[in-house]
């Protein structure tokens, strides 16, 4: 079976899903995304236990490949055995023979199976709490399972609602796509998620970064030719992962560890399945859930949060309520938001300009050596006053610019906010930025009623090579210095500084005075017209009297 085949089948299995949420009244419900996304995981599980347990170099792998059923095998080892085989599979999880989904499809026939069901789920993500929980910024700990049959109301129907489930599971088989890794799972998260992002419109990393702009990020701020190891990557409102999926594909998943934040439940979950998916399972205990700006969950023993990462990236919030969260003695630090806070607005509190706040963050945490790129609305770009510009001032006057790249509109699906992304290299030495404007790239597509702008392969290719090369094109791109942009008054837009072509064209004297002949006749026209046009008013005008 082919890559295509195998993600139509996981998608298949994900629709599956969907639909026995959907019999059983929790379509659209709160409640499901973590359904299917705890379920799709408790399947990942079980199928990368089998995977790992029957490649290990052990006494008992002849065992294990040669049964019809390996999870037969694998019940029939003593306490001492499995125990013995799990220290030689230190990438998959710890699985009792009860645990197995196989184990649950042969005792469905039991009374109360709902429950058996959801503690079996429960059981298998505290034997492994070690492993995959995440915290909150207040240290408290997120299991990685919880009942989930108690989301059905009617109690009659949850022993049918977990059956239904189990033998969705039962049908497929991921051991054969684990060796695929990344290219595979970002592609079937992106489909698991798809129906959780239509609904968020602007709310607070509700929503995905495309991966278009996603890969732009990363393959601009990671050099392939140079030799990286133990980097560290951070993404402070980092969603469900897109963007941290992206950069430590490129980096190599073995040589760098990721740390993350981010203030929502939903994405958060997403995130742990994103890493866990994609084998980085060894940042979990470096994902927290809170707000990044109030309470900062990668502080130092003392606090302290500065001068951290060695790369940052980030499509921050734009405009949402932070109105009860400025008002924390966070926000005081003057070295961490140097430009000041946004102001909140008086009538639409979710209009506030908070990724200012994060910006200004993301240049705190950034190491002396960092690299960072973060998305911002492109009105950033020319900002003349206010916070905004103190920012960009910061980041010229400290030579850490390296280039922007203006998007196209629409990229983000359900937001309207045209966006550029700024890339920040505090070691920028050559002191040469970089300013593209891909607005006009991209192909409009149509998606659940929005319409969305698509970048094509060869455009991300475009931009890439023009950014990694500093080629001028005209009307494109353009190459510039501090002192250039200070001239401008701290403006990032390309545009500014494209050169204003003359075009000169040979023509002969009779053509000359042919067209001169030809315009003044037009406006002589157009003259004419207008003292009509002035004379009709004035008679109208003078028509005008006086009513008591």
């Amino acid at each position: 079976m082919d890559t295509k085949q195998h993600i139509e089948k996981t998608e298949a299995l994900i629709d599956a899903l969907r639909a026995t949420c959907s019999a059983y009244g929790l379509s659209g419900d709160s409640s499901e995304y973590k359904i299917i996304v705890q379920v799709f995981l408790y399947k990942y599980l079980n199928d990368k236990f089998g995977y790992e347990v029957k490649r290990a170099d052990t006494d008992y792998r002849d065992r294990l490949r040669n049964a019809e059923h390996w999870e037969d095998a694998y019940k029939e080892l003593t306490d001492d055995e499995r125990e013995d085989l799990q220290d030689f599979v230190p990438e998959a999880p710890r699985m009792k023979p009860e645990f197995l989904i196989a184990s649950l499809y042969n005792r469905m026939a039991e009374d109360g199976f709902a429950g058996t069901f959801d503690d079996t789920m429960v059981s298998l993500g505290q034997a492994n709490a070690d492993r995959y929980s995440i915290k909150t910024s207040g240290k408290s700990n997120v299991a990685l399972f919880e009942a989930i049959t108690t989301n059905v109301t009617d109690v009659d129907k949850r022993d049918d609602f977990a059956k239904a489930l189990v033998n969705k599971l039962i049908t497929f088989n991921f051991e054969e796509v684990f060796d695929q890794k990344y290219d595979f799972f970002a592609t079937v998260f992106e489909y698991l998620i798809a129906d959780y992002n239509k609904n968020g419109g602007g709310k607070y990393a509700e929503y995905f970064t495309p991966h278009a702009v996603a890969t732009v990020m990363a393959r601009l701020l990671v050099d392939e030719k140079e030799e990286l190891k133990s980097i560290t990557c951070c993404d402070p409102s980092a969603g469900t992962g897109t963007l941290l999926m992206a950069l430590a594909h490129q980096i190599g998943e073995d040589r760098c560890t990721i740390y993350s934040q981010d203030q929502s439940q939903k994405s958060t979950t997403m995130l742990r399945l994103n890493l866990i998916l994609n084998n980085l399972v060894h940042s979990l205990p470096n994902v927290v859930q809170g707000d990044s700006l109030i309470s900062w969950g990668h502080a130092g023993k003392n606090g302290e949060m500065k001068e951290q990462f060695d790369y940052v990236v980030s499509n921050p919030p734009f405009n949402v309520d932070f109105s009860e969260s400025v008002t924390h003695k966070a926000f005081q630090n003057t070295d961490r938001f140097f430009a000041g806070v946004p102001n909140i607005p008086n009538k639409k509190k979710e209009s506030m300009a908070i990724y200012q706040c994060f910006l200004q963050h993301i240049l705190y945490i950034l190491k002396p050596t960092g690299k960072a790129a973060v998305v911002v609305p492109t009105g950033f770009l020319t900002a003349s006053s206010g916070i905004p510009l103190k920012i960009k001032q910061r980041i010229i006057d400290e030579g850490w610019l390296r280039g922007v790249v203006s998007m196209p509109s629409n990229i983000f699906a359900n937001t309207g906010t045209n966006v550029s992304v700024i890339f920040i290299d505090k070691s920028n030495t050559d002191g040469e930025i970089i300013l593209i404007d891909a607005s006009k790239l991209g192909e409009k597509v149509k998606i659940d009623n929005n319409q969305k702008t698509v970048l094509r392969d060869f455009e991300i290719e475009q931009i890439i090579d023009t950014f990694k090369r500093q080629k001028e094109v005209d009307d494109f791109s353009k190459v510039v210095t501090f002192d250039d942009i200070k001239q401008k008054k701290y403006s990032l837009s390309a545009g500014q500084y494209f050169d204003i072509k003359i075009e000169y064209v040979d023509i002969s004297e009779e053509e000359f005075n042919s067209r001169m002949a030809e315009h003044k006749q037009k406006l002589n026209e157009m003259f004419a017209e207008s003292h009509e046009l002035e004379k009709e008013i004035m008679e109208q005008l003078g028509k005008l009297r006086f009513e008591k």
